[in-house]
């Protein structure tokens, strides 16, 4: 699984972004945490909810520029996973990322030849603070590696994701060889 982390100045975007993709029937909201209902009363996803999420921690922001979390979580197209399991790997993620307590709405993709997950919050607290995000990028790969194991993901490999028989098949091999189920003769 691949992580791609975005920031940026306002959280409007992002939200406006994957709204278009719900609206087009692109995406779909898969769930939301420490937010308001999404969706307004016609059962249409509303900007303006989603943005009277965030606009108190928006309010109480001291300095931080770039107060938008965007990450697309990025499994393999091998990787068939159901909706419940997408939603624990979202919900584990942002925990370990630092981001449990935060608001944030989590969407699946279907643009493009593989379900992904885009993840929208804030790097500010409720009191305004920057969040931690020392080394961010390298935790996230710990975090996605430990996530593939967990779920039985295929694996990113040198290079990119597990494109070939050949990558899967070492792959397979390395997991059962390290497995306490493999016991050789």
């Amino acid at each position: 699984m691949v992580a791609n982390i975005r920031t940026g100045a306002t959280v409007g975007g992002a939200i406006r972004y994957n709204e278009e993709k719900v609206n087009r029937g692109q995406a779909e909201v898969l769930f939301w945490h420490r937010m308001l209902d999404p969706f307004d009363t016609a059962g249409r996803m509303s900007h303006e909810r989603c943005m009277a999420s965030f606009e108190p921690f928006l309010q109480a922001n001291r300095r931080t520029t770039n107060t938008v979390f965007h990450v697309s979580l990025n499994p393999s197209p091998e990787d068939c996973l159901t909706d419940e399991q997408l939603g624990e790997i979202a919900r584990e993620y942002m925990e370990r990322m630092g981001y449990g307590e935060q608001p944030y709405i989590v969407f699946k993709h279907q643009d493009i030849a593989r379900e992904h997950l885009h993840i929208v919050s804030l790097r500010i607290d409720r009191e305004g603070r920057k969040l931690p995000h020392d080394f961010e990028a390298r935790r996230s790969v710990e975090i996605t590696r430990d996530l593939e194991q967990k779920y039985g993901l295929h694996p990113r490999v040198k290079g990119g994701s597990c494109k070939t028989g050949r990558d899967c098949a070492r792959w397979i091999i390395r997991r059962a060889m390290s497995s306490s189920r493999f016991h050789p003769p």
